[in-house]
């Protein structure tokens, strides 16, 4: 467990570099495009891609991929590990190829017909950036390989080369050549492929280091039946969780020209907490949880599962409540300049504090899946998130009337914890001793804890408030001594609750 906890370290502090990027990428965009048709086009557009990267790549496929991996590895070495990610990377790549026509046709279809200007902007960007669907998906198989072989560091900084290549590219459009709201959006696309051939390019000579040699090979051998056996389900599962966050977009794209926006800054701010530890967790959490039932070790899967599941509360219960505390600060030193009005800022923070509050749930979906795909079993999953988008679909159509974007995130909130709640009760029911009842007392000291840090962190930001002036300095010492004070409040108020760091890490 010790070293399970520095891989989480690693992957955390990477993600965290990775979040950071992100965040300076949004703050470029806003800043550029603010809550615009275009950028809500783009946003809606670039949503595409990701559909079928989840689908094919990070998703279903690598779910599937990775206990074989693991099989492999345990049972005949690393020759045989490249042997099976040179024959599924060739298959992926003809089936991105063959969608990528299909879907650039599609968009052609939808560009020429009587729809509203917005919805043909949108299409006329799909063209552009879904070609990143082959890159992203290539990416995600070589990331899963050096996964394998506990080269966690590369993978997590895949996103660093997407927002540096798209923040680069902005800025070359908005502060040297200048140009409209039009020109700026094509840059932005620009951006997004460059830095798509940096995300497959990167680990790709990772794992050459790790002895891997790129070959075409369309051979089918058992471990490539079982995997495709494996990710069917795991498409439909992808699919529902995909399709979920198109349904949204769309609806909110419906609300109004900037909703869509503002709910993509929103999640994006709850996207850093749960990216840099929940996800950082579940990726260091998963080949363990494969290697534990390659090996037969169920004790030493249990044991991994609950934690994960601690590790995930240990850090969502304080981000979440720090975020709620301080998110008009955040929201306003992050995007507010530009194109982003104070007025933008203000329809932004509630969404935030509705995201908040779903993060544990979001962190536990993260390992809960992972346990699964770790057992070979990817229908569960399946089942679970197509329930979480049925709920999501008749409350965000009941609440978005009367409550806008707020009410399209309460119910992708409340689709969450259905989905959590039902991942776990079937988890339980595989035989495996799962029960995260011995955890009773930490959470309870987690919870105290982070109530003791959101007192503080609000009467920090309240002193500071008559205390510092407007201007960037200012609001970057609203945001920076709260969290800071908040921290250090949070973790001493678990050592004096006797809840030691070192044994919950271990």
């Amino acid at each position: 467990m010790a070293a399970l906890a520095k891989r989480i370290g690693l992957v955390s502090a990477f993600t965290m570099l990775s979040r950071v990027v992100g965040l300076l990428r949004d703050m470029t965009t806003s800043y550029m495009l603010g809550a615009s048709v275009w950028n809500s086009a783009f946003i809606t557009a670039f949503t595409l891609p990701n559909l079928f990267r989840r689908l094919l790549g990070e998703g279903a496929l690598t779910a599937a991929l990775m206990p074989n991996l693991s099989e492999e590895l345990e049972e005949r070495g690393r020759a045989a590990v490249h042997d099976l990610v040179n024959k599924t990377l060739s298959w992926l790549v003809l089936v991105c190829l063959a969608i990528t026509l299909v879907v650039l046709g599609g968009l052609e279809v939808l560009q020429r017909s009587d729809v509203l200007e917005k919805w043909g902007l949108a299409a006329k960007l799909g063209q552009i950036v879904f070609p990143y669907v082959l890159l992203i998906c290539v990416a995600a198989i070589l990331s899963a390989a050096l996964n394998l072989f506990s080269r966690f560091g590369i993978p997590a900084l895949t996103a660093v080369w997407l927002n540096t290549s798209i923040v680069l590219s902005l800025g070359i459009a908005g502060w040297y050549l200048g140009g409209d709201l039009e020109t700026k959006t094509y840059w932005l696309c620009g951006g997004a492929m460059v830095g798509g051939s940096l995300q497959m390019l990167v680990p790709a000579f990772a794992l050459m280091k790790e002895g891997w040699r790129p070959r075409f090979d369309l051979g089918i051998s058992q471990r490539v039946k079982e995997v495709a056996i494996l990710t069917i389900p795991g498409i439909f599962g992808a699919a529902v969780f995909q399709i979920n966050i198109m349904v949204s977009r769309g609806l909110a794209f419906s609300v109004s020209d900037s909703a869509a926006a503002l709910l993509y800054y929103a999640n994006r701010l709850v996207e850093l907490p749960v990216g840099v530890f929940a996800i950082a967790i579940s990726t260091v959490v998963f080949p363990s949880l494969t290697a534990a039932v390659a090996g037969k070790r169920m004790g030493d899967f249990s044991q991994t599962y609950r934690r994960g599941i601690l590790l995930c509360l240990l850090m969502a219960v304080p981000s979440a409540v720090g975020l709620c505390a301080l998110a008009p600060d955040i929201v306003g030193l992050l995007f507010e300049r530009g194109l982003f009005s104070e007025n933008d800022t203000g329809a932004t923070v509630p969404l935030v504090w509705v995201f908040a509050v779903g993060m544990p749930f979001y962190s536990f979906v993260s390992v809960e899946t992972r346990a699964f795909y770790s057992l070979k079993d990817t229908k569960t999953p399946v089942v679970a998130a197509g329930v979480a988008f049925g709920v999501n679909v008749v409350l965000s159509l009941l609440l978005m009337g009367p409550y806008g974007a707020v009410g399209l995130a309460v119910a992708t909130n409340f689709a969450a914890i259905v989905q959590t709640v039902m991942l776990h009760m079937q988890l339980g029911r595989k035989n495996l001793d799962t029960s995260l009842k011995s955890l009773a007392g930490d959470v309870a000291r987690i919870a105290m804890a982070a109530a003791l840090m959101g007192f503080i962190v609000v009467a920090v930001s309240g002193w500071l408030s008559t205390r510092c002036e407007d201007g960037l300095v200012g609001n970057l010492i609203m945001v920076m001594a709260p969290i800071l004070a908040g921290i250090s409040v949070y973790f001493l108020g678990l050592q004096l609750m006797g809840a030691k760091l070192k044994r919950l890490l271990n």
